[in-house]
């Protein structure tokens, strides 16, 4: 989270901005602050981010609004909306240091520093017109904390046609009805190379799995063909178990 501290975020959000303008479709984006944390360091992270929530709760910081995941392999993602640049035209917790004290809220983040070497700030754009929630939009389903994310990466002289499968495996699911649900998210600035993020909330592995066995079998043979022309588009395909933290997600009082 050093990155977090500083004004830099406001140079960042100078190039980001123009690239979501020029974006026509309806989506929202995201600023995403990943921390890569060391395996015996996990503990004393989780630790020290809930001390962090706790603290801006106490004092009703109004500037943060994240949710966080982590996955299997020990990354903590940020993730919070971007609307404006009014938004980062200053320090992000300027207001929790000054009611905690900068001395108290720089230990705190001194102690989370020592926990990771790698971070990385980049956008997304969760993509509502190519997402499948016919329930309504939502990142955070009741009782679903599971994640599984899968990348679907390929080349900028492939974007258009890979585009056209995402909207015709929707199709498909809108005309077989199916029952699981989905979120589409673009690669934005930051990011390396393109790819679309598929996101796919359970209760738990068990319940995703089912999920995905009860909708391959309604939809059938189609299902695969259709899947496999898409595959057939891609450069590289990664998949990462993860879960929501909303004993770390931090959102302002109403």
């Amino acid at each position: 989270m050093r990155t977090l501290k500083t004004t830099t975020i406001i140079a960042f959000a100078l190039l980001v901005m123009p690239c979501m303008s020029q974006d026509k479709s309806k989506s929202q984006a995201f600023w995403v602050h990943e921390d890569v944390v060391k395996p015996s360091m996990v503990s004393e992270y989780e630790t020290v981010c809930k001390e962090l929530t706790d603290n801006m709760k106490k004092h009703s910081i109004q500037e943060m609004n994240s949710i966080v995941a982590n996955t299997t392999d020990n990354r903590y993602l940020w993730v919070g909306p971007i609307e404006n640049m009014a938004q980062l035209d200053k320090p992000l917790f300027a207001t929790l240091a000054e009611k905690m004290g900068a001395d108290k809220m720089g230990a705190l983040f001194d102690r989370m520093d020592k926990c990771y070497d790698i971070e990385q700030n980049y956008i997304i754009h969760l993509d509502e017109e190519l997402s499948y929630m016919p329930g309504g939009i939502t990142q955070t389903p009741e009782g679903e904390d599971y994640r599984k994310f899968h990348y679907f990466h390929y080349t900028p002289g492939n974007r258009a046609i890979v585009k056209k499968k995402v909207q015709a495996i929707k199709d498909l699911f809108q005309s077989k009805g199916s029952q699981l649900e989905y979120r589409v998210y673009r690669s934005g600035f930051g990011t390396r190379g393109e790819f679309y993020m598929v996101a796919i909330a359970a209760k738990d592995a068990a319940d995703y799995s089912n999920k995905i066995a009860q909708n391959n079998e309604m939809l059938g043979e189609v299902w695969l063909k259709t899947y496999t022309d898409f595959m057939s588009s891609l450069e590289k395909y990664e998949a990462f178990e993860g879960r929501m933290r909303p004993d770390m997600a931090y959102a302002p009082a109403n």
